[in-house]
């Protein structure tokens, strides 16, 4: 291994479109509202909470990914905990 790889070694660079998979939970900002519920979005990658409650707007909470297609960097998930509410 050259000193070059080793100083390279266990670099990643983070993704402006993060994917999910479903069943993933993850803690996110809740950013937006929509006709349907309230929105978040990680980088480029939206997920809508359909049904969620409006007062979680601008908190951080942990989320549960329901759907998601790699295709558009959308899905939805759902409100699993409510860590941070200033609301």
């Amino acid at each position: 291994m050259s000193r070059l790889d080793k100083f390279l070694a266990g670099l990643r660079f983070r993704s402006s479109t993060p994917s999910f998979e479903v069943g993933d939970e993850v803690p996110a900002f809740v950013t937006g509202r929509t006709d349907d519920g309230l929105l978040v979005r990680v980088g480029d990658t939206v997920l809508e909470l359909p049904g969620a409650d409006p007062s979680l707007l601008d908190a951080k909470v942990r989320i549960e990914v329901e759907s998601f297609d790699e295709s558009t960097f959308r899905g939805t998930a759902r409100v699993v905990d409510v860590l941070e509410n200033e609301g």
